[in-house]
């Protein structure tokens, strides 16, 4: 699977785990030069509280468009260390 903004590969692997309909990527399978550390967070109930990144490519930005979470609930423990995506990014085969 690849994740794709501004015409780009930002992150690219055959392991994704999909939940609540989005790809989580292997935090290693990320292009990193594409990210920027946000200061946004977000709390849900059952996977804990979600960390962002901003996308940059091309000088151009897209805000808090990539999230993680740095600890999970036990519910979630298979997405610990994977990164999804969504505001305008194409995640294709």
């Amino acid at each position: 699977m690849k994740a794709i903004w501004n015409n780009t590969v930002i992150a690219e692997s055959d392991d994704t785990l999909i939940v609540e309909n989005n790809h989580y990527f292997p935090a290693e399978s990320i292009k990193k030069e594409y990210f920027k550390c946000s200061d946004t967070h977000t709390s849900c109930p059952w996977k804990g509280t979600a960390s962002y990144y901003t996308l940059e490519v091309d000088g151009k930005q897209n805000p808090d468009a990539a999230w993680y979470y740095p600890e999970v609930s036990e519910l979630a423990k298979g997405i610990k260390g994977r990164v999804a995506f969504w505001k305008d990014v194409t995640v294709e085969k």
